[in-house]
């Protein structure tokens, strides 16, 4: 058994070597990695697509805000013109009107300025 043991002792480890990969060859290489730079342009070509196409809806719906805007603000303007408007007709049909129906039903006439007097009252 010491013989064994001895044996064992001196015996150098035993080394094993991994085989050297094999060259490939350079043509092939390149033609691998030129779809996958074709598939990276190709994403960033159709992002940017994507962000212009986004740009010009934003832009498109702010100019239809601002016409929105402009349309409500002549709407109001014509609306307090028409209420303006209305106002002052109401106010010169109602004189007259006035003053036919004081005749008609009551027999008032309008009286006349040179017969008018004015009495001052002194304390």
């Amino acid at each position: 058994m010491a013989s064994l043991a001895e044996e064992a002792s001196f015996a150098e480890p035993v080394v094993r070597r991994r085989p050297k990969p094999k060259a490939r060859p350079k043509a092939k290489s390149k033609s691998k990695r030129k779809p996958r730079a074709r598939g990276g342009i190709l994403w960033i070509a159709i992002s940017g697509i994507l962000l212009v196409g986004v740009v010009f809806v934003n832009v498109a719906v702010l100019r239809l805000n601002l016409q929105l805007d402009r349309a409500n603000e002549q709407r109001t303007k014509l609306r307090a013109d028409n209420a303006a408007l209305q106002s002052e007709l109401s106010s010169r049909l109602a004189s007259p009107r006035i003053a036919a129906l004081a005749t008609k039903q009551d027999g008032l006439v309008p009286a006349d300025p040179t017969t008018i007097g004015y009495v001052t009252l002194g304390r």
